[in-house]
């Protein structure tokens, strides 16, 4: 019943941003952690983003401090990921994640018990 769906991705020129949407149905997430994981070609998962349940607090990935924000609309049941000043090393499949036991934030895979199908995103030099 519970789906995650991302949407935003696509193809952009390095320097340039894109917003990454992910809408969560079948079950509301205003109490919980959401996050998102990304996973480039040949490479292993790796976090991205996570927020809290109220999307007060929120941690980063080193990668992409400073250059992508994760928010939160509850009202929507909505998670964002803002991204800027893209790089080729951020291309890969972006997936949005979340927690049905824990509200604080989590850069754990382990911790998120639903997943997207995830959105490409491509960043050429």
């Amino acid at each position: 019943q519970v789906q995650l769906a991302e949407s935003g991705g696509g193809l952009v020129q390095a320097g340039g941003s894109l917003r990454l949407s992910c809408a969560a149905s079948g079950r509301t997430f205003s109490s919980n952690t959401m996050g998102w994981f990304r996973q480039a070609p040949g490479k292993e998962r790796e976090f991205v983003a996570t927020i809290n349940y109220s999307g007060g607090r929120s941690d980063y990935a080193d990668s992409v401090k400073g250059r992508f924000t994760i928010s939160r609309d509850n009202a929507k049941n909505t998670m964002y990921l803002q991204m800027n000043s893209l790089k080729p090393e951020d291309t890969a499949v972006y997936y949005c994640a979340a927690s049905r036991r824990y509200s604080g934030t989590s850069y754990w895979a382990p911790d998120y018990n639903y997943w997207g199908q995830g959105t490409q995103v491509t960043v050429s030099s």
